[in-house]
């Protein structure tokens, strides 16, 4: 089983920026979305002895692993380089509306994300959240919450559920609702109202 949850809104989230690899705080609802997460999944896994929470190393997706850790009493945050965004190369940082009047052609598809220059292809996105997935413990033993990003959760639920890129770069990303991977299938589990 692994729960995977996105971060809560950011700063750049709330400004309409691409985030990529470069970081900005949560709001104050995004921290609000960080603790309802946790204490859905609090409710979700009741005894968490055994339990590991597994964090991108952005300081957005710690932010939230931490407010989760604290709702589950867990010990630690595990940080994981292979959870982390794609980069949107040149990208990063920038107003979507900006990139738009920029480059109008660019979003015309579900895999625009993809495009950027100098930014990390599909593939790469594809092959880390791969790897990782091949380095956990088989199911049913896994107990992991994982805490990523809009494009690599996505991308990791596309692996996991062997999506094709087309269906995988098509899903949600919620801030306010979070997945669970098991069996080869996942759910969306929403966040606990408060």
């Amino acid at each position: 089983m692994i729960y995977l949850v996105r971060h809560g809104q950011t700063t750049f989230n709330r400004e309409g920026r691409l985030q990529g690899q470069v970081d900005s705080p949560l709001t104050e609802l995004g921290q609000v979305q960080a603790q309802r997460a946790g204490a859905t999944l609090a409710r979700l896994v009741g005894d968490a002895s055994g339990w590991r929470i597994i964090s991108s190393p952005l300081g957005r997706a710690r932010a939230t692993a931490e407010a989760i850790r604290l709702a589950l009493g867990l010990p630690k945050v595990e940080l994981e380089d292979r959870l982390i965004e794609l980069s949107w190369g040149d990208w990063d940082g920038r107003q979507r509306t900006e990139l738009q009047e920029d480059h109008p052609d660019a979003f015309g598809d579900s895999g625009w994300a993809f495009r950027a220059p100098m930014g990390e292809p599909y593939e790469s996105v594809q092959a880390r959240m791969a790897d990782w997935l091949g380095s956990l413990d088989p199911e049913p033993d896994r107990r992991i919450i994982a805490v990523s990003h809009g494009v690599a959760g996505r991308v990791l639920r596309g692996v996991y559920a062997g999506l094709t890129r087309e269906t995988t770069v098509t899903q949600p990303v919620p801030q306010d609702a979070f997945y669970a991977l098991r069996a080869g299938t996942i759910t969306q589990i929403d966040g606990d109202p408060g």
